[in-house]
């Protein structure tokens, strides 16, 4: 709720007692210029009756601006946006709540709201009288087809007398930020490649941090469990020594989305780049849902918000706070001007990346090469190639793009063409029975040694 005291609400006033007077209507301006004709006629010819006539004409819009002008001052404005973050193509309601807070009753009140072009035309409302200390609410709701942010603001506020002599806008300056992110797709569940299996639910083994058990024994401290003795670490050191125990590692996942724009063609919601970033997306939300960590990095080796080195975790903060901070940062991703993936390839660690899920767009040959050196640094590695000529055209994938998977795989990626329109969920799932076909390995190619498990 953006709210405060009248002051703090008040913003950019219109400027002064001056500007309060240039907004007389035309009716305001008439009774005054009659007024001062009246006045002027009444001294000419000797008449008093005429001169208390115009005296009235000419104060009463006088009146009226002054009255309006310290009314102004004494009316509260507020908007909140159920919810803040929104997904393309789904509706968002923002609430106005005018509140007058003066002794005295307002006039005719049209209320307005600036949001941008794209999320729908300009809302204006016009309110009755509010008595003093009286209150009105009113709605809107906004939606976007264009991830983004948008800022939503200023509230302006016309405020007019009871007589329509005078008419007054006032401007809020508190502004509100709508976050229209990617539309995400549920994928289905089931085990995945990059988990280690022996521990757990598919989770790797590694010593913990100092303080906690680690692989290497240590000395018996008061308090450890007896059953916990390494006997020959014992006879070794001539002193009692326990095991510490291995702990439990998340299974990690990097999300790469390939941003150049030489690998795009076309613009819209509908086009192949905004494919790759909904994509990334789902499987970002999908994989924190199945307690990875994950990392999100684009081609230019930009790592998006995460919590540390490997990216965030789904259990150490709320699995839908860590999405919406990923989400957020692919509401604003945007085309870089880069060429190539070797600022990424830097960012991977070798053999040690776990999972590597990679949207990509069109390549060269050089960038083909670069991508299927990038299987060496990590445990398993999908790869969902767009070639936007085809999602242009509405034709079929084309040649070039066939070779390319072709070396991809060849280098032990699962790589699949991406058509116009494909489901990600549908992709997802055969891409998880080529891992797991019979005669296949983990890395989805024959005779070829991968990470164990698959997608069902």
């Amino acid at each position: 709720m953006t709210a405060g005291g009248p002051a703090a609400q008040d913003g950019e006033t219109t400027g002064g007692v001056r500007a309060a007077f240039g907004g007389l209507t035309t009716r305001g301006r008439s009774f005054l210029a009659a007024g001062v004709a009246a006045a002027v006629c009444a001294y000419v010819l000797g008449q008093g009756d005429l001169l208390r006539v115009g005296l009235l004409l000419a104060v009463l819009p006088l009146v009226c601006v002054l009255v309006l002008y310290r009314t102004r001052h004494q009316v509260a404005g507020s908007r909140r946006l159920s919810p803040r973050r929104v997904p393309a193509e789904a509706e968002a309601r923002v609430h106005l709540r005018m509140e007058n807070v003066s002794r005295l009753p307002t006039g005719l009140l049209m209320l307005q709201d600036h949001v941008p072009y794209v999320l729908g035309p300009r809302p204006r409302f016009v309110l009755d009288r509010v008595e003093a200390g009286g209150r009105r609410e009113v709605s809107y709701r906004v939606r976007s087809d264009l991830r983004g942010r948008y800022p939503l603001g200023p509230l302006q506020l016309r405020l007019s007398d009871p007589f329509g002599m005078c008419e007054l806008t006032r401007s809020f300056s508190a502004y509100d930020t709508l976050t229209v992110v990617p539309r995400t797709e549920p994928l289905p569940p089931g085990r995945l490649p990059g988990e280690a299996s022996g521990y757990g639910e598919g989770r790797q083994r590694s010593p913990a941090l100092a303080g906690e058990d680690d692989v290497i024994p240590r000395e018996y401290r008061y308090g450890d469990d007896l059953r916990r003795v390494h006997w020959r670490s014992t006879a070794k050191y001539g002193e009692l020594m326990v095991r510490r125990e291995e702990q439990p590692q998340r299974a990690r996942c990097t999300v790469l989305l390939d941003t150049r724009e030489v690998g795009y063609q076309g613009s819209g919601p509908d086009s192949a780049f905004e494919w790759a970033v909904s994509g990334a997306a789902s499987v970002v939300v999908h994989m924190l849902e199945q307690g990875f960590s994950v990392r999100l990095l684009t081609d230019e080796g930009s790592p998006l918000p995460g919590d540390g080195p490997d990216g965030i975790t789904g259990s150490t903060q709320d699995s839908a706070e860590a999405a919406g901070l990923m989400l957020d940062a692919l509401a604003v991703v945007d085309h870089s001007d880069g060429a190539g993936f070797s600022r990424a390839y830097d960012l991977l660690r070798g053999g040690s990346e776990g999972l590597l899920v990679a949207f990509i767009g069109d390549l060269d040959e050089e960038q083909t090469a670069m991508a299927a050196r990038m299987r060496q640094r990590s445990g398993a590695a999908v790869a969902f190639v767009l070639d936007s000529g085809t999602w242009l055209t509405g034709g079929a994938v084309a040649g070039t793009v066939e070779d390319r998977l072709r070396r991809l795989r060849e280098a032990g990626w699962t790589a699949m063409a991406v058509p116009p329109g494909a489901s990600l969920a549908e992709l997802w799932r055969h891409a998880g029975r080529a891992r797991t076909a019979p005669g296949t390995t983990g890395d989805g190619r024959s005779g070829m040694t991968g990470v164990s498990g698959g997608w069902s």
